[in-house]
This record gives structure tokens, C-alpha cells and sequence, in this order.
């Protein structure tokens, strides 16, 4: 059951990463000039849309999650405080605690590791 719940855990994680990966590559403009109105370049949407897309599926499949997990959780942090800073708007103030949050599960993740259902799991060899 543990394992079961470990991966149902990683991919609802790391579901929404695919998803605002997917809306960033379909509404393209209108990201990098969000991510412009906050001083940051628009050409770094594209190492962002990466981002999430690769490291979630590594966390979701077990391969180098803890890793992946780790430059996430990084990741929810700067956007955090870079994008959802300003806690008189209600919703950037969910925003902010939302990424505090998914930071907090890519941590639990880096400090516990998969079960077994992931590509990395020990394996187990019976001697004969």
C-alpha cells in the first residue's frame, strides 16, 4: 500500500508542473510578458518550461528523484518569492504558500526517496 500511495504522491506532485508547462507553451506570449512584468528576462521562459516538464517526470517515474526533487523544490522557492511576493493580493499570498508547500513534498522527497515503484529502487538479488 505504501508503495502505492509513494507514487499516486509523486504524481499528483508533479502533475502540476506538466500542466503549467503545458499553459506556458500554448499562451507563450502572454507568460514571458508576465514574467517580464516582474523584471525577470523573457528568454528564460524557455529553461522554465524544461524545468517542469523533465524534473516532474523523473520524480514521477523514480529516476534521480531526489535529485529532480531537490532542484524543484529550488525552484518553488524562487518562484515564490520572485512571482508571488506581494501579500496585500489574497491570491498571490495562496500562490506564495502553495509553492512554500510543493517545496516542502520535493524536500520529504529528497530526504525519504522513492518505494518501489520507481526506476531507481534497490534492487534485490537472492543469492542460490
Amino acid at each position: 500500500m505504501a508503495n502505492i500511495l509513494d507514487l499516486i504522491g509523486r504524481i499528483l506532485i508533479s502533475a502540476l508542473f506538466l500542466i503549467s508547462a503545458f499553459n506556458k507553451v500554448f499562451n507563450l506570449e502572454s507568460s514571458i510578458d508576465w514574467m517580464e512584468s516582474f523584471g525577470v528576462p523573457g528568454f528564460l521562459i524557455f529553461p522554465a518550461i524544461a524545468i517542469e516538464v523533465i524534473l516532474p517526470v523523473l520524480v514521477i517515474v523514480g529516476y534521480q528523484a531526489r535529485i529532480a526533487a531537490g532542484i524543484l523544490a529550488i525552484f518553488c522557492l524562487s518562484t515564490a518569492f520572485i512571482f508571488h511576493f506581494d501579500f496585500s493580493n489574497q491570491t498571490q499570498l495562496i500562490s506564495f504558500l502553495k509553492n512554500i508547500g510543493l517545496a516542502g513534498g520535493f524536500i520529504f522527497i529528497v530526504a525519504n526517496g522513492t518505494k518501489d515503484f520507481s526506476v531507481d529502487r534497490e534492487k534485490k538479488y537472492v543469492r542460490l
